[in-house]
């Protein structure tokens, strides 16, 4: 209780002090609410001066919402390092009370069965920060963005609260996030920022802060949605369906600040001319608010939107609007570039601005922006009913388990996968209804389902930012096959399926002498470590090899029984368990003498 007590009374503190001068990001044009606290009261530094730690991030947003009726906070999720991901939703009083119904009112605008009318509906930017940890000027400017929001006054930020719903995240990428602002923070030079770009600030140690806790780059994860950040971030997008979503980046430092659209030849071909055409609408207003603090930038000249794992391409194809902004890097507090001396407060001003010229245009394009979404999706249909390929059959395969992830990725990105209704052959590839499934292409999430199946090989531009290809069944060594209208018909159709059972068994029951399975399941490294981790001895066949009727690839796994740490017993459970968890067959070995010894 005096612990409680004690941090109400800092925290009021905090929020009792005078407000600190903003200049450096705010726009002068607005008064601000002396009763919502700053940054720096609630943290203790200027935006700028420090880089937020995620624990300080969640203890600001939180701070925030507890202070402004025009904030409601949701935390979605956890990453592997256990931080929230977290996002203030931003509105006026009056659309907040209403949130539910905002939401449901959205998902009928993407339904193309649907004619709704939005015209008094609000919009829903999405901000999104620092998907790469070590640009960190995208998500430190969140916190004046967050306060900008809720503490301006008049008419203009009043019309646009009444017809707008902003996403502010606070970080994409938390464990990324929070790794960089350790490094940058502790080797600070305390006196004055060492400028110098060979200072060990700006060059933090291997493997650094782009990704998240297993090295995994999220901005390549939208589409395949591997790790636990992608999906809770898929999910909301989906139950938001917004009309804009900013990625907000930073590249070399030498470079100055750049926005999108970038380069049309290198646009993916299911990305609609609209979103060309509406990108460069709102870019007139990034123009308008980098103009006005005299910032260098450039538009139109490098990047592509060609692989949908990016937070700036996976929206194009879900109705929204994605946007990419990248500015020039200090990887620290300042850093000496070709341009002068570039201070990290300017990467967050420049951030800043953007994120509210993207407000601010997507305001003035509102109805716009709704019809382009309501008539995506219907556009959807129309492409689906003129593509030559109607569906997708794939199963079949030896692994299950891989099967079952295929269908998890494509549930995640609603689409609708059916169980296959009739016995297919293609190409002498046969699928047996038992144990294949078929995604057609006429639904309202055509363009994600296309372009995860789709195998393209020609392109107008041959130019790639890095990720030209992904076609999954292939990547994931699934077969599967593209269903022409000449061969498509409903019966093909079977029920509707949102997960896939898998099991694996234990093959012969309890052996005295070993056990045996093939390294190519999905899980079966994971079943390895599960029996590595009991302390008993693997060995590793470096030939093939037959035992009855099965035939063992080269790598096969063995687990001898004799002279192990568990009794053969224990081995025999902890073998059953292992193989229905990890979906995989693991067979009895009763003899080292196998079929095709050679003596």
């Amino acid at each position: 209780m005096k612990l409680s007590i004690i941090c109400l009374l800092v925290t009021f503190s905090f929020l009792c002090k005078a407000q600190p001068d903003l200049s450096t990001y705010l726009p002068t044009s607005f008064e601000y609410n002396d009763q919502i606290p700053t940054p720096k009261s609630i943290l203790g530094y200027q935006p700028g001066e420090w880089h937020v730690s995620h624990d300080q991030m969640v203890f600001f947003m939180r701070s925030m919402a507890n202070a402004s009726p025009r904030i409601l906070l949701d935390e979605y999720g956890f990453t592997y390092e256990n931080r929230p991901l977290i996002h203030a939703i931003i509105s006026h009083p009056d659309n907040l009370a209403r949130i539910d119904e905002i939401k449901r009112k959205r998902k009928e605008m993407a339904d193309p069965a649907k004619n709704v009318d939005a015209a008094n509906e609000p919009i829903v930017v999405w901000i999104g920060p620092s998907v790469h940890g070590n640009e960190a000027s995208g998500v430190n400017s969140v916190l004046v963005t967050t306060y900008f929001l809720a503490a301006a006054q008049g008419k203009e930020i009043d019309d646009i609260l009444r017809n707008t719903v902003i996403i502010v995240e606070g970080s994409f990428n938390p464990d990324g996030m929070n790794r960089f602002a350790s490094w940058v923070n502790s080797h600070k030079s305390l006196s004055k920022p060492n400028p110098d770009p060979q200072d060990l600030e700006h060059n933090e140690a291997w493997p650094r802060a782009r990704t998240n806790h297993y090295w995994f780059d999220l901005n390549r994860d939208w589409l395949p949605v591997q790790h636990p950040e992608s999906q809770a971030r898929i999910k909301k997008l989906h139950d938001w369906k917004p009309n804009v979503v900013t990625d907000h980046h930073e590249m070399g430092s030498n470079s100055t600040f750049f926005f999108q659209p970038g380069i049309e030849s290198r646009q993916n071909p299911l990305i609609p001319k609209t979103v060309w055409d509406l990108t460069g609408k709102i870019g007139e207003y990034h123009v308008q608010a980098l103009d006005s603090i005299g910032e260098l930038y450039y538009t139109k000249e490098s990047f592509d939107e060609f692989y949908f794992g990016y937070g700036s391409t996976y929206p194009d194809i879900t109705g929204a609007i994605g946007i990419l902004f990248e500015q020039g890097s200090t990887r620290g507090h300042a850093q000496n570039t070709d341009n002068g001396l570039r201070s990290f407060s300017d990467g967050v001003r420049n951030h800043f601005n953007a994120a509210i010229s993207t407000i601010r245009g997507s305001h003035a394009l509102r109805q716009e922006l709704h019809s382009h979404l309501s008539n995506f999706y219907k556009n959807s249909i129309s492409a689906a009913n003129a593509d030559p390929i109607k569906g997708y059959v794939f199963g079949g395969s030896k692994d299950k388990a891989k099967v079952a992830e295929l269908i998890r990725i494509l549930n995640n990105h609603k689409i609708t996968v059916n169980k296959l209704g009739n016995n297919l052959n293609f190409s002498g590839t046969a699928f047996k209804s038992s144990d294949s499934y078929i995604v057609q292409l006429a639904q309202a999430e055509y363009r994600v389902a296309k372009t995860i199946f789709e195998t393209e090989k020609s392109f107008q531009d041959s130019l790639f930012y890095d990720v030209s290809s992904w076609t999954f069944p292939l990547s994931m060594g699934i077969p599967f096959a593209p269903i022409s209208s000449r061969s498509f018909n409903s019966s093909l159709l079977g029920e509707p399926i949102e997960s896939m059972e898998i099991d694996g068994k234990l093959i012969g029951g309890k052996s005295k002498y070993a056990y045996a399975f093939e390294i190519t399941g999905y899980y079966a490294h994971r079943a390895l470590y599960s029996i590595l981790s009991k302390k008993l001895r693997a060995k590793v066949a470096t030939e093939p090899f037959s035992y009855g009727a099965k035939n063992f690839d080269f790598g096969t796994i063995i687990i001898p029984v004799k002279d192990q740490k568990l009794s053969t017993d224990d081995i025999a459970s902890l073998m059953e368990k292992v193989a229905e968890v990890n979906a995989i067959e693991i067979h009895t070995i009763a003899t080292g003498y196998t079929s095709n010894v050679n003596l």
